[in-house]
């Protein structure tokens, strides 16, 4: 394909139209010259149902049920990264399937703050692991001749205000912290195109931001793909024309008035924007098009729903679970277990169609009570109570108009808060009698609770990190009564646990798609042994989170009515500064337990002379069960205001009962480095380098020392 040429026969009007959306999901064609729209779809865990071209009215079909993926937290809990390029590669054929040319996924924001309403759709609290996943899920997409569209570029860490607050981040924070995943997905995972961010960054917006997506993105680190807005992410024609995205997507249907439509036209012809730079943006477009061999008779036509992957989906779920407590080995209960009783809206609820951009027409959900039902056939007595009282209504608010302009809304006033809390106390105080007098009938009480897409949501932050519905109301009295108890929480995030002491088991799991509750019963009854390891810590209290300490979320409002967040935490986001500051956790980062047992021995450490260094070990499986354990290498920076440790290389090993393998971890000079604000460049500082060798941050079997005698820049 010969872009100069095809550049040269386009009219003014046929780039502009190029450039700018012609539907809510896809950009202007030119059928003159043959050139297609890009038809995209949302999202990050499937393909979103079909709307009509100009409105958010859904088609009403059968057309496009999809298959339901993983949350990418979930994803993350695996600590695979094989299975993320599996996750990419259903995911694309999926988009295929249905006529897809990209796919707005993943979203890699770091989870600065627990209360994020996304979180549940991004990766974890730590850029390294955050990358290791991001780059194999987008390879895995783009394999099947669809883009990918790595999102929210930059600093898109709260929804609160998202569409305007002005964050500000130190430049050694922005490189070191929130910039390195994007690298790995866009650089490494080969990305071809990218979403900016609704917000703004040092006072100007994401999508017009020459700091990042001239200085950074381009110059920098020379990237060559599209980028895209985030849907109304453009505010200013001139500045997005010579600082900001390619292409300009948004949710009204007044597609040539968009910034980048009939305004730029004008302001080209009028001589004050040069044609040249949308020559650039249409050059992007049609290298994207080539590579995804749009027109092409050998590209992938893809499919929905086929079993292949339904199966991958199953083993996401499975090792993307994690199990967080086990007294007494009480998990896993015996699929010889006569009587069951089942307790929480979570058993039933399916989590498919909610969620904001997220949403999916998923083929089926099966939900946790379901997938009871299939392990255990007929030969045990289910049976569910509700055990704490969902407002339904309150539930569906919660999920709807996310496209609004306006999305800081009060469910109810602090008055009609307490009168409506008056009114479903006697409900709540009933179905918890009901749990309560049957618990002693049944062999094993399982409660499954949590959170919902009222709260992990799009354009909402939670309020706190407190389990709604009185939920720890009744799990505390439930591990008073139940010495048969086991709960388990489906969040997109943390949440408090005050009674966590008094409770046997515990499994924690994000949302796992559609084989989700499948996955769980497999967990919950011994077909499957639990592998997923924590992507970001569980504190104890809200209070103790670095954004709650520093006082840095969710920002000011000033006199205009513009917020403003300043990250004043630094470097010091997730564990990083519980381990920095000697700060008790409920549950670390990279935290996971299993049905079977693990040793790790005989390390050594060897440095070579290029200052690679690696660090070895063995791992024996010492129960009588085949699990799989996740090797975590952590390095300490001698560096003053760098963390205590930071991830830096880790490996998921299967074992067989008594099986050992040898293990190597290896880094680079750049797993040394930080970034010289001076230099605006990594540098590597001679001095000893700590390392630890562990199961989670705080579960450490292995400590050592390392000296470095190199210093400089490293590429």
């Amino acid at each position: 394909m010969n872009h100069e040429n095809i550049i040269s026969k386009l009219t003014l009007e046929e780039k502009i139209a190029m450039i700018h959306a012609a539907g809510l999901f896809r950009s202007g064609a030119v059928k003159r010259l043959n050139i297609p729209s890009l038809v995209m779809s949302d999202g990050p865990s499937g393909v979103r149902q079909e709307f009509e071209n100009d409105s958010w009215t859904p088609i009403d079909d059968t057309t496009d049920f999809v298959s339901w993926l993983p949350s990418n937290t979930c994803l993350c809990t695996t600590w695979n990264p094989n299975l993320a390029r599996k996750f990419g590669e259903v995911l694309g054929d999926e988009a295929r399937g249905r006529g897809k040319d990209v796919i707005l996924a993943p979203g890699i924001n770091i989870k600065r703050t627990p209360l994020c309403g996304r979180n549940f759709e991004y990766m974890s609290e730590d850029p390294h692991l955050t990358g290791r996943m991001a780059a194999p899920l987008v390879q895995g997409i783009q394999s099947q001749d669809v883009a990918a569209c790595v999102k929210h570029f930059a600093l898109n860490n709260q929804e609160c205000d998202r569409l305007s607050v002005d964050t500000k981040v130190d430049d050694k924070t922005l490189f070191e912290l929130y910039l390195p995943a994007f690298y790995d997905a866009l650089m490494e995972g080969g990305s071809y195109s990218v979403m900016g961010a609704y917000n703004k960054y040092d006072g100007e917006f994401c999508c017009e931001n020459a700091t990042l997506l001239k200085k950074i993105l381009r110059d920098l680190w020379h990237y060559d793909g599209v980028t895209i807005s985030d849907w109304g992410g453009v505010h200013n024609t001139e500045k997005t024309a010579l600082n900001g995205v390619d292409m300009e997507m948004s949710v009204t249907p007044d597609f040539d008035d968009y910034k980048l439509a009939n305004p730029l036209l004008e302001k080209v012809k009028s001589g004050k924007i040069d044609e040249s730079v949308i020559d650039k943006r249409i050059e992007r477009i049609l290298t994207m098009m080539e590579r995804i061999k749009l027109g092409d008779k050998t590209r992938n036509k893809g499919c929905t729903n086929t079993k292949d992957h339904q199966q991958t989906i199953q083993q996401i779920a499975e090792e993307g679970i994690v199990l967080l407590k086990n007294d007494t080995a009480h998990l896993p209960l015996s699929k010889e277990t006569k009587k069951i009783l089942v307790l929480g809206d979570n058993a039933k609820r399916t989590h498919a169609a909610g969620g904001g951009s997220a949403e999916i027409k998923a083929l089926y959900d099966i939900s946790p009570l379901l997938g009871m039902r299939m392990v255990l056939g007929g030969d045990a007595q289910i049976d569910w109570l509700p055990g704490y009282y969902v407002d339904n209504e309150k539930h569906v608010a919660g999920e709807v108009d996310w496209q609004a302009e306006s999305l800081d809304v009060d469910y109810t006033t602090d008055r009609g808060k307490e009168q409506f809390d008056k009114e479903i106390r006697p409900i709540r105080e009933k179905y918890l009698k009901e749990a309560l007098d049957a618990c002693p009938s049944y062999d094993e009480v399982i409660f499954i609770g949590g959170l919902n897409h009222a709260y992990d949501v799009e354009g909402f932050d939670r309020p706190d990190m407190t389990l709604p519905y009185g939920q720890n109301e009744v799990i505390e009295a439930l591990t008073e009564k139940c010495k048969n108890l086991t709960v388990v929480l489906i969040n997109g995030g943390p949440v408090e646990m005050p009674w966590i002491n008094k409770a046997n088991s515990l499994i924690q799991t994000s949302y796992c798609g559609m084989h989700g509750g499948l996955a769980l019963a497999r967990i919950l009854f011994g077909e499957v042994n639990p592998s997923g390891h924590l992507a970001e810590t569980y504190p104890v209290r809200l209070c103790d989170t670095p954004t709650e300490k520093f006082k840095s979320y969710p920002g000011t409002v000033d006199n205009s009515g513009q917020r403003h967040v300043e990250y004043t935490e630094k470097l010091m986001v997730g564990y990083r500064y519980y381990e920095t500051e000697e700060i008790p956790v409920l549950f670390p980062f990279g935290y996971g337990l299993s049905y079977t047992t693990f040793d790790l021995h005989d390390f050594s450490v060897e440095k070579t002379d290029d200052e690679t260094v690696c660090c070895r070990c063995q791992i024996t499986n010492t129960g009588n069960r085949a699990g799989a354990q996740t090797i975590q290498l952590y390095v300490g920076i001698p560096e003053e205001g760098q963390p205590k440790k930071q991830l830096r290389a880790f490996k998921k090993v299967a074992l067989a009962p008594q099986e050992t393998k040898h293990v190597s971890l290896c880094l680079s000079k750049k797993d040394f480095a930080t970034y010289n604000c001076k230099n605006q460049a990594f540098v590597i500082n001679e001095g000893t380098y700590s390392l630890w060798i562990g199961t989670s941050v705080k579960d450490i079997f292995f400590q050592s020392e390392v000296t470095l005698s190199q210093s400089g820049i490293v590429k």
